[in-house]
């Protein structure tokens, strides 16, 4: 991976476990454990932030959010 940082994280004895688990029974190796993580977190991320828009937006009418989307595209 170009332009990497290096994390040193703590995790549980059962996290670790089943993560080493899932990867193994999908025929990764612990090598891609990096990969994992990056896309766990980058899926996180989106996943609070389309929460957070939902939820700032919940007093907004569908028809206002539906005009702002077609005067966007």
């Amino acid at each position: 991976m170009p332009d990497t940082v290096h994390w040193s994280l703590e995790i549980s004895k059962d996290a670790d476990a089943s993560l080493r688990g899932y990867l193994a029974q999908h025929g990764l190796a612990d090598r891609d454990l990096s990969r994992f993580v990056e896309e766990a977190v980058r899926c996180r991320i989106l996943d609070r932030t389309v929460a957070e828009s939902s939820a700032a937006n919940a007093s907004v009418p569908a028809e206002e959010i539906e005009a702002a989307i077609d005067e966007a595209l």
